[in-house]
């Protein structure tokens, strides 16, 4: 078995897997968003400290299945400099007295794995990663090379989405929020969907950002920002947002070929992005795949099950030599 940890933001996580029949055998969370929903988004500091709480409690439980491992595995790039420590230490001093080979996992790649949690990868596809910091398409090759098909070049899909519901006062995270109140919204406002016409296969979330504060300033000034005109604003907002992905996606479809495409990151729980993907791949004849609602947001399932992947390789790190690489360049992130 291999036991991996994930540390990457706030996100307290530890999962033992089966290295052969990718069952999980221990799996526990501890989030972190309470903590930080009263500053409006995550404090590295207070993360930090979180995680030097939370990780060794979990790890306490999953002591009984120590005997059995094969392999440790930390998720060491990209993220929070001070949260990727906590989880990358305790990894190197749990390889060095368990005498186990040590894995360092990149946290997108885990994402790629979150759905094939439960058996073999089936390459090639095409990717969606929407998450709280990256927004970007992938297209994976049969025998794993992945090229960076377009990007964001300011916010990412869910970090727009945090960033609105703070400017409603709606609270931190925002991506749930946002969607609950778009649920009966009326779409009256008229916001622009980003990039609209530019062939250009980028993502680019700012400028509908600032389209929602101008709105809401408007509102303010008449009086009218009221309970009615927050919801009718999120549905707007959330429209927008996801008919930018779509339009992309749209483009990079007439582009390439799918046989299959795959949907990961927080933010692709968002029902209405689902229900607008899906419609795309049917149209394309093209086989989709979501990661499980559980295991979209961060986590260390899917960490364990990249993790594998490397195992099969033998691709080690030794504990002196791995080291947290909190952003990376995104043309190398997946080498």
């Amino acid at each position: 078995m291999i036991l991996a940890i994930e540390s990457s933001c706030d996100d307290s996580s530890v999962a033992v897997m089966d290295e052969r029949s990718f069952e999980l055998k221990f799996y526990e969370k501890i989030s972190q968003e309470a903590d930080h929903a009263k500053y409006g988004g995550v404090v590295p500091e207070l993360a930090a400290r979180l995680h030097t709480e939370a990780l060794p409690r979990i790890l306490q439980r999953a002591k009984p299945y120590f005997s059995e491992l094969s392999a440790v595995a930390a998720t060491n790039t990209p993220g929070l400099s001070v949260s990727l420590i906590g989880g990358v230490n305790m990894a190197k001093a749990l390889a060095l007295a368990l005498n186990l080979p040590l894995i360092g996992v990149n946290h997108l790649i885990g994402h790629v794995y979150s759905l094939f949690l439960g058996s073999e990868a089936r390459f090639p596809m095409g990717v969606l990663l929407v998450s709280g910091g990256h927004t970007m398409v992938l297209d994976i090759g049969a025998a794993g090379g992945i090229e960076i098909l377009a990007t964001t070049g300011d916010d990412s899909f869910g970090e727009s989405f945090d960033k609105v519901a703070k400017m409603l006062g709606l609270g931190y995270p925002g991506g749930a929020l946002i969607e609950e109140l778009a649920k009966d919204g009326e779409p009256r406002f008229e916001l622009p969907v980003p990039l609209k016409g530019d062939r250009r296969l980028e993502y680019s979330f700012s400028g509908l950002k600032n389209a929602v504060r101008v709105q809401i300033e408007k509102l303010k000034e008449a009086g009218e920002l009221d309970e009615r005109a927050m919801r009718d604003l999120a549905r707007c907002f959330e429209d927008a947002a996801c008919a930018h992905i779509l339009d992309k996606l749209q483009r990079i479809f007439e582009l390439r070929r799918f046989a299959r495409f795959g949907v990961v990151g927080g933010a692709s729980a968002n029902l209405h992005l689902r229900g607008l993907l899906t419609d795309l791949c049917e149209r394309a004849g093209c086989e989709i795949l979501f990661a499980p609602m559980k295991f979209c947001s961060d986590n260390a399932a899917m960490i364990a099950r990249a993790a594998i992947e490397k195992l099969r390789k033998k691709e080690f790190t030794a504990p002196a030599e791995l080291e947290i690489i909190p952003h990376l360049n995104l043309r190398s992130a997946f080498e």
